[in-house]
């Protein structure tokens, strides 16, 4: 009888929790002005996105070929990572102030310190066989990077933004706390400080939707690279890559790779 009524009060109290948080919603939106907010957050992750993406590719393509670079950098690249960002809020507060320029610097570099070195290592897991194959039908250096190294690489790191994409949702709060012009990580400090659980949850929850922007980037992987033949998926057919015969030229060395593959397999 006792577990039975500590039970029953067990789901009650979650009832009227639940009730609360949707509840909620109401005062956010009219009080906390919940949807300027959350676009708010939004643009400044865009805005860091974007950044972030650009300047990864941009060095991560120069530390990945040119071996000067690489043998300089490569070791401090992979270092990055273990920095703690929050530590750091000082310094960018120094450097970029408290308005939301340092804001959008803060989040791009919390993706910028895994993104990089995840470039640089898709460029060292092209096949040679590719590289062999442009180099032999008399391709230049820009071709050969046109053609062998930016395809595969922006192909591949599409999937590596969509699982870091989450990364700068978790210094938001972080970041949105300096100089509180708005933002949903600002709108769950307050609320916590309130003692509000029912307005954190409520965020939360808002913040999870906003993950689907996921299915963004699946979506802008199949559109943007839809000729891009899909290297190292051997048990996939290869699709078509347009007219350029340096493409050509790559398709039919995948096929023999993948006939070697295949025979090693059945070799076993």
């Amino acid at each position: 009888m006792e577990s039975s009524y500590f039970h029953r009060l067990g789901r009650q109290s979650y009832y009227t929790f639940s009730l609360a948080v949707i509840q909620s919603f109401k005062e956010l939106h009219f009080n906390d002005l919940l949807v300027r907010n959350t676009f708010y957050s939004v643009k400044l992750n865009i805005y860091g996105y974007i950044e972030a993406i650009g300047i990864s590719l941009l060095f991560g393509f120069i530390i990945g070929l040119i071996p000067f670079f690489r043998s300089l950098l490569s070791r401090y690249v992979d270092a990055i990572r273990f920095i703690p960002l929050t530590a750091v809020t000082g310094l960018f507060i120094a450097w970029f102030g408290i308005e939301t320029n340092m804001k959008v610097q803060f989040l791009a570099f919390g993706i910028i310190v895994y993104l990089l070195p995840v470039v640089v290592q898709r460029i060292s897991e092209i096949d040679k066989i590719y590289l062999q194959t442009s180099y032999t039908l008399g391709a230049t250096n820009w071709q050969t990077f046109k053609s062998v190294y930016w395809p595969f690489v922006t192909s591949k790191i599409f999937d590596d933004i969509r699982v870091l994409t989450a990364i700068s949702w978790t210094y938001i709060i972080v970041a949105e706390l300096v100089n509180k012009t708005g933002g949903v990580g600002a709108l769950i400090f307050t609320a916590a400080r309130q003692s509000r659980l029912d307005k954190v949850f409520a965020i939360l929850f808002i913040i999870v939707i906003i993950g689907i922007s996921d299915k963004l980037f699946q979506w802008l992987d199949k559109k943007l690279f839809l000729g891009v033949p899909k290297w190292f998926e051997l048990t996939q057919p290869v699709r078509p890559c347009g007219k350029n015969f340096i493409f050509v030229a790559l398709e039919i060395a995948e096929n023999s790779h993948r006939e070697l593959f295949r025979g090693e397999k059945l070799s076993f």
